[in-house]
């Protein structure tokens, strides 16, 4: 039963926006009565607030399962997630949607998922599972937290109305949840139409002018700042004008990065910038409860007493975080038991060897379509160039940092997809994946095909994990044998584990900031301009398959 008690500091409430000391009386783990004790702000209290959200995370790239990442996210005064299982629903279909609710239900955290609208992401890939418009609306019947429809990444099937995408749009409408969207770039006519179908979000802006043209068509826009994708510096000034329809999300956050903080840092430096407090607050903790309808309380006498307690408006340093009254991390010390992690899981293990990944030259001096990836953004651009030959076969160009880049079936023993890719600044060795977005095959970069076979022969032995392999011997593998994204271990040692995983890619000379997230991305066909899939080579401008060497 929750506890009741009293708390006193100053109340920083959201709907009034004042900020005026007061004592806080939790009863049943409800706010029965704010007490005012004062007018104006008491500098010897600290303050209460809401708690924040994240608008729009994939719980399964943290590595963690829901209930782990639960215990990190409390620290930094988390209350809240808007998590779309699409990655897990890749792998295992509904079942994976169900394992996400079951495991984040053991834990006193306020998850909110989204039925994933788009698996498989497209035809052009080889996904483990399919969710049907009837999965969905069975998702939206059996499950209140499914509170809305994932993002709708197909953004040409919604403008030329698909009737498969317009029906699971149609009965997200039929059940009241909103639609998430997706569509990096759209802008104009196209943009207004994609929102007129009932799309209420979008995540992946990049550049200001672009949410600007979302937010004046009536679109919610989030701004992102995650292990991959940072769009925070392009977008945040436009929060003073439309701070209301503006909501902070991560969308990816490796483990190592949420240890360290999550929307707090988005928040600090928010006000660091200059923007009001009150603007910012209720971007990250007023917007994403109303939009999705959240059961998070707001700090109103009735609410949910989710609150927490930080040192002041500034520095945001999180003293103590309460979900439904109850204390559940304090001090940056989470209070939140660790309960098991069932593993479940969707692969198919075959050797590979050195020379399956091997190029043959189609001419005396054919021409590379090469991918170049780009630190904190998913896009990538592309690049014509000469061709390297050794003995009638192409091989990566290391001085030119022109790498292989391969993309093995995890589903069934098939020939890998093989192309190349520049801006990873890799020197030696091979960096292999099974988080691949979004069908999660296994991803792999590498200087040659002996370490690449061998990174990608670790992920396969494991079922699942992150490889690094130097050509002197070096290998570091974290496993992550929950559906091949996720750890079943203590969320804290995943951190610790991918910090070792992620130096020594460094060490093998990648210069992003964190190249296995910027790995993951390579296979994402959605995002333009190149990607790969297991099936080969794709140009998501055209949206078509195209050949690597030409």
């Amino acid at each position: 039963m929750a506890s009741s008690f009293t708390r006193t500091a100053n109340v920083v409430d959201l709907f009034a926006n004042t900020i005026y000391p007061a004592i806080i009386h939790v009863a049943e783990g409800r706010i029965s009565r704010l007490e005012p004790t004062g007018t104006v702000p008491n500098p010897a209290l600290p303050y209460a607030l809401p708690g924040f959200v994240d608008a729009h995370v994939h719980v399964e790239s943290s590595l963690l399962a829901p209930s782990e990442f639960a215990r990190l996210a409390v620290v930094h005064g988390t209350v809240a997630t808007v998590s779309d299982p699409h990655e897990i629903g890749n792998v295992l279909g509904v079942q994976g949607v169900e394992y996400m609710l079951k495991n984040g239900r053991q834990v006193p955290f306020k998850f909110c998922f989204g039925a994933p609208s788009c698996v498989p992401a497209t035809p052009f890939e080889t996904a483990g599972a399919i969710i049907s418009a009837t999965d969905i609306e069975q998702l939206f019947q059996r499950y209140p937290e499914i509170g809305y429809l994932a993002e709708m990444m197909n953004w040409p099937g919604v403008l030329n109305r698909d009737a498969d995408v317009m029906e699971k749009i149609r009965l997200a409408q039929q059940y009241n949840r909103p639609v998430d969207g997706h569509a990096p770039g759209l802008t104009g006519a196209d943009a207004v139409r994609y929102i007129q179908a009932g799309i209420s979000t979008d995540h992946e802006c990049f550049m200001a002018g672009e949410a600007l043209d979302k937010l004046q068509a009536g679109m919610k826009v989030l701004i992102r700042e995650g292990s991959a994708a940072r769009n925070f510096e392009a977008l945040i000034d436009l929060l003073p004008e439309h701070y209301e329809n503006m909501m902070f999300c991560s969308d990816d956050k490796h483990p190592d990065t949420l240890v360290l903080g999550h929307i707090n840092q988005l928040v600090q430096r928010a006000v660091a910038r200059g923007q009001e407090v009150l603007k910012v607050l209720r971007v990250a903790c007023r917007n994403p409860v109303e939009h999705y309808r959240l059961p998070v309380g707001l700090l109103r006498e009735g609410d949910a007493a989710d609150f927490i307690v930080v040192d002041n408006l500034q520095d945001f340093n999180v003293q103590q975080t309460y979900l439904n009254g109850e204390l559940v991390a304090e001090n940056g010390r989470t209070l939140i038991s660790a309960v098991p992690v069932e593993v479940v899981n969707n692969f198919i293990a075959h050797p590979v060897q050195a020379q399956d990944f091997q190029l043959s030259a189609p001419t005396p001096q054919p021409t590379l379509r090469v991918m170049e990836c780009f630190d904190g953004q998913l896009i990538t651009a592309r690049h014509d160039v000469p061709a390297r030959i050794e003995n009638g076969l192409v091989v990566p160009d290391v001085a030119q940092d022109v790498l292989k880049l391969t993309v093995v079936n995890r589903y069934a023993a098939a020939s890998p997809a093989v192309a190349f890719i520049r801006g990873f600044g890799l020197q030696r060795g091979a960096l292999a994946s099974s988080v691949g977005h979004d069908s999660h095959n296994i991803t792999a970069i590498g200087c040659d095909d002996e370490s690449l076979a061998r990174a990608v022969q670790l992920v396969m032995e494991a079922k699942g994990g992150l490889a690094a392999v130097g050509p002197d011997g070096q290998e570091l593998l974290l496993p992550l044998p929950v559906a091949g994204l996720m750890s079943d271990q203590d969320g804290y040692a995943v951190a610790a584990a991918y910090t070792a995983v992620d130096a020594l890619a460094k060490e093998l000379g990648s210069t992003l900031q964190a190249p296995f997230m910027t790995l993951s991305f390579m296979a994402l066909l959605v995002i333009p301009s190149l990607k790969l899939s297991d099936k080969g080579l794709f140009d998501g401008e055209a949206f078509r398959f195209v050949e690597a060497v030409m």
